[in-house]
């Protein structure tokens, strides 16, 4: 059986794309500084990083999570978490900031 070459270079390309891909929504984490507990409002936090990729509910606290994760089969895999839990005042109770790259 003949393979030709435009068979093989479809092949090493469906490869390397299957490799890729993202998720979640990037978001300005230069921003992560200005985040003070007991301070920063829920709104002031919405306004600076959008709406969260993911919310729930942690020990009866408001959690809020901005994440982005790229997948890439050549190279690096780059990731970002953002995790914000409110009191009842809707500030910053605690957060953390987590990242595979200097930002």
């Amino acid at each position: 059986m003949k393979i030709n070459r435009l068979t093989i270079f479809g092949f090493s390309i469906l490869f390397f794309l299957a490799g890729c891909g993202t998720t979640g929504k990037d978001f300005n984490a230069s921003k992560v500084n200005n985040i003070e507990n007991h301070v920063t409002s829920q709104s002031e936090i919405l306004k600076n990083f959008g709406t969260p990729f993911k919310e729930g509910i942690q020990n009866g606290m408001v959690m809020w999570t901005y994440e982005f994760n790229q997948y890439n089969s050549i190279g690096p895999d780059n990731s970002k978490d953002l995790v914000i839990l409110f009191d009842k005042k809707d500030t910053v109770n605690s957060y953390r900031f987590t990242s595979t790259r200097s930002e």
